[in-house]
């Protein structure tokens, strides 16, 4: 079994993941007090990386069947809806499941299964991906969990699904025409969002993102201390455990949402810029892979899982440095917390698994893809 995933393992991957879940690590420990934010990473990144062995060494050719890709999106779907009845609320989202100690966020799993359908949806049908049809039921795959994440309200989760969506409805072949209907129907159901659905706190951090510094103590309080950090780290950074809008607590969230900020406060521009670089090597390894995919459904999944971590850096970065909203966005392999990092893992044991078949598949793999059975 070992020689087996040995094999199978992108060693070159997962050495780049290394020095960026080290450097989330290391920043959670440089503060002092009484937090165990460090111990409690290092556990959930233990369980993560067994996830991640264990499921390279699954054959996930079964995850080509509808039924079963279906009964993960229902059973997904269910348990976002039963937050509304018994969910954990904190930072204002009733997006948690809590067992004592333990928490779990469904919203994370749900973006692994949107992106899994959608493979199998958009493998089926790309030659004919242009109808206007098939954009329509694509979307409702996605707008599902993506009404029942608003509603927690999980704003920034809610974007991310719909970045999953978009992304893979462009790779699969998406006409110009209809995006640029979809672009036009989305700056309607923004202005419809705004005028009827959106929360005030809603609307403030749009209005923050707009002008950052329009209100720096409230609801710009955040980005400006941010902004602020990473600012500080200037050149070559203040130093592990130096950084002082992180020690002072001037920075809030400094282990989960800013943790860009504290670590570009410590290790300043060479150190981002090396951040930076390693993020571009995971999503090049991760496209290596993809290409080799066994038919257009690996193809497909891969891609979803570049769209999701690239929407996820971009986002979280960006509210780091004051040109996004503050969305609550996790920064992928960084931020503290359990149940993005198995999420994350699992999306990449999962193309692990499907790289063991990835050059030996039979052609006949390609015809039964597109019979559907």
């Amino acid at each position: 079994m070992v020689e087996k995933i040995s094999k199978t393992i992108d060693w070159y991957l997962f050495l780049f993941l290394l020095p960026i879940l080290g450097a989330g690590v290391l920043s959670m420990s440089s503060f002092t007090g009484d937090s165990n934010f460090f111990e409690r990473q290092m556990i959930w990144i233990g369980i993560s990386i067994v996830l991640f062995f264990l499921f390279s060494y699954i054959d996930f050719r079964f995850l080509r069947r509808t039924d079963v890709l279906v009964t993960l999106f229902l059973f997904f779907c269910g348990l976002l809806f039963i937050l509304f009845g018994i969910g954990h609320v904190a930072k204002g989202a009733q997006s948690w499941f809590s067992f004592g100690g333990f928490s779990f966020q469904p919203s994370d799993m749900m973006k692994l299964v949107l992106i899994l359908i959608l493979s199998k949806y958009f493998s089926r049908r790309h030659v004919e991906i242009a109808h206007p049809k098939h954009i329509l039921v694509s979307g409702l795959y996605a707008f599902v969990p993506f009404v029942l994440v608003f509603l927690q309200p999980d704003f920034g989760s809610a974007i991310i699904i719909l970045f999953v969506w978009l992304g893979m409805a462009l790779v699969a072949g998406i006409s110009k025409k209809h995006l640029f209907l979809l672009f036009t129907l989305g700056i309607i159901a923004f202005f419809m969002l705004w005028t009827f659905v959106f929360a005030p706190y809603q609307k403030a951090r749009i209005t923050t993102f707009i002008h950052p510094l329009a209100d720096i103590h409230g609801t710009g309080y955040n980005a400006y201390q941010s902004a602020i950090a990473v600012g500080s780290g200037q050149i070559i950074g203040k130093g592990v455990g130096y950084g002082t809008q992180s020690r002072l607590e001037f920075l809030p969230e400094y282990e989960t949402d800013f943790v860009f900020a504290a670590f570009a406060e410590e290790w300043g521009f060479v150190g981002v810029m090396i951040l930076f670089v390693l993020y571009g090597l995971v999503i090049w390894r991760i496209l290596v892979t993809t290409m080799h995919g066994a038919t257009n459904f690996e193809i497909l999944n891969g891609t979803g899982v570049a769209v999701l971590f690239i929407s996820h850096i971009f986002i979280n970065i960006g509210m780091n440095l004051t040109i996004m909203p503050v969305t609550g966005i996790t920064l992928p392999f960084m931020s503290y917390g359990g149940s993005h990092l198995i999420m994350e893992f699992s999306a990449l044991g999962i193309l692990m698994g499907m790289r063991r078949y990835g050059r030996i598949a039979h052609p006949d793999d390609m015809k039964n893809e597109f019979l559907g059975l």
